[in-house]
C-alpha cells in the first residue's frame, strides 16, 4: 500500500506526508535516482507495498512499490537499485511529476505492464468531510521488457475522474476476460470499497463501469473508534491482491487497521469468480504491523509472500520488505515463518 493506511483521523495531509517515499526537491530526487547501490540487503531497503515478478526468462527478481523506481535481485538475498523505470506523459492528467504509489509488474502476452497509483497534487477533486482530495487514480503502463521503460497506452483515463482510486492489481477472471481489481478510497466514500472493473484485451484500457466486490464494513476483524469513542468498522479498504489455493479456491488478500495496528486479512469468493460472494475470515493472517502483501514463487518453485513491516517510532513510520513462507497447497492460505533468503 503506498501507505494512505494511518489512522483515518488524521489530516489528508499528514496522511500524504506520512506515505510518500518521493523526494519533495526535484533536484535530491535526480540525484537519488542516479546513485545505484549493489547487493543491497532486503531488510536495508525502505519500500512500502513491495511486489516481486519472479521472471523466469531473464532468471531475476523485479521488486517495485510505492515511489516509482525498481530493484534487482539474482537470489533474494542481494538488490541492485533503485532504477527509474516509468516514463509517463506530461501532458496528462498526471502532470509532470506524479507520485507513484504501490506498483505491481504483471507479465501478460509477452509484454510486462506496470499496475500502478498515480497522484497528481496540483489537481483537486473535492473537499469531503474537511479532506482535500488529490487527482490520483489506478492506471496501467507497458513495456516489452520487464526492466521496462514503461509507457503509457491507449486510454488516458481508466477509472473516473471525480473518485480517488488506488492499489490495482491484476486478474484474468473465469469468464477468461482481464480485468482491474483496485481500491475506491475512505477519504471521499468513508467506508472504502474493493472493486472491479474490467480491461480491453490488450490491457490499453477500461471498459465499462467498476463493479464493488466488498466494503471495508463487511471485514470483522477490522475496527476504529469514532469521535464519540464508540467502537465500529474500519473505514480503510487497501492493497488487494487475488491468489488460487491448490484446491482452486479463489482468494484475496488485503489490509486495513485494528485500531492503530497495521493488519492483513483474507477473503474467499464463495463463487470462485470475482463477483463472489466475498467471505471474510474471521482473524487476520499476518503479525501485527504487516501488511499490503502479495504472492510469488521463486525461481525455484517456493512459494513465498511478500509484505512490508510498519513501525511508527515516535512518528516516523518505517516501512522495509520482508519475505514470509506460505502454504497454498490446501483450501486455505497459511502463512509460515519468515523466509530468509
Amino acid at each position: 500500500m503506498p501507505n494512505r493506511l494511518i489512522n483515518p483521523w488524521k489530516s489528508t495531509i499528514t496522511l500524504l506526508m506520512l506515505c510518500c517515499v518521493l523526494p519533495l526537491n526535484l533536484k535530491a530526487q535526480e540525484s537519488r535516482v542516479r546513485e545505484i547501490k549493489f547487493n543491497i540487503p532486503l531488510d536495508s531497503i525502505r519500500l512500502s507495498d513491495p511486489f516481486i515478478l519472479s521472471d523466469v526468462g531473464t532468471n531475476m527478481y523485479y521488486m517495485t512499490g510505492t515511489g516509482g523506481m525498481m530493484w534487482k535481485s539474482t537470489d533474494l538475498k542481494g538488490w541492485n537499485g533503485p532504477y527509474s523505470v516509468v516514463k509517463t506523459n506530461p501532458d496528462s492528467w498526471m502532470g509532470p511529476k506524479p507520485m507513484i504509489w504501490a506498483a505491481e509488474i504483471h507479465a501478460f502476452k509477452g509484454k510486462y505492464y506496470y499496475f500502478a497509483t498515480f497522484t497528481n497534487r496540483a489537481v483537486h477533486i473535492g473537499t469531503y468531510r474537511g479532506n482535500e482530495i488529490e487527482r490520483r487514480a489506478s492506471h496501467v503502463l507497458v513495456s516489452d521488457k520487464p526492466e521496462g521503460p514503461y509507457v503509457p497506452m491507449a486510454d488516458s483515463i481508466y477509472l473516473p475522474v471525480n473518485k480517488p482510486t488506488l492499489d490495482g492489481t491484476f486478474w484474468i477472471d473465469t469468464d477468461g476476460k482481464p480485468y482491474m481489481i483496485y481500491c475506491y478510497e475512505w477519504l471521499q466514500n468513508w467506508n472504502g470499497t474493493i472493486e472491479k472493473i474490467e480491461l480491453k484485451p490488450d490491457l490499453s484500457g477500461s471498459i465499462g463501469e467498476g463493479k464493488v466486490l466488498f466494503r471495508a464494513s463487511d471485514s470483522p476483524w477490522s475496527r476504529e473508534k469514532d469521535e464519540q469513542g464508540a467502537d465500529k468498522p474500519n473505514k480503510v479498504t487497501d492493497g488487494p491482491y487475488l491468489f488460487k489455493t491448490g484446491t482452486g479456491r479463489l482468494g484475496m488478500i488485503w489490509t486495513s487497521w485494528i485500531y492503530e495496528v497495521y493488519t492483513q486479512g483474507v477473503a474467499y469468493s464463495q463463487s470462485g469468480a470475482l463477483d463472489g460472494p466475498w467471505i471474510q475470515e474471521k482473524e487476520p493472517i499476518t503479525p501485527p504491523n504487516f501488511g499490503h502483501g502479495m504472492l510469488f514463487r521463486t525461481l525455484q518453485g517456493k512459494w513465498l509472500m511478500s509484505v512490508h513491516s510498519h513501525k511508527n517510532n515516535n512518528g516516523n513510520y518505517h516501512r522495509v520488505p520482508h519475505l514470509f513462507e506460505v502454504d497454498l497447497s490446501g483450501d486455505k492460505l497459511v502463512i509460515g515463518k519468515p523466509y530468509n533468503p
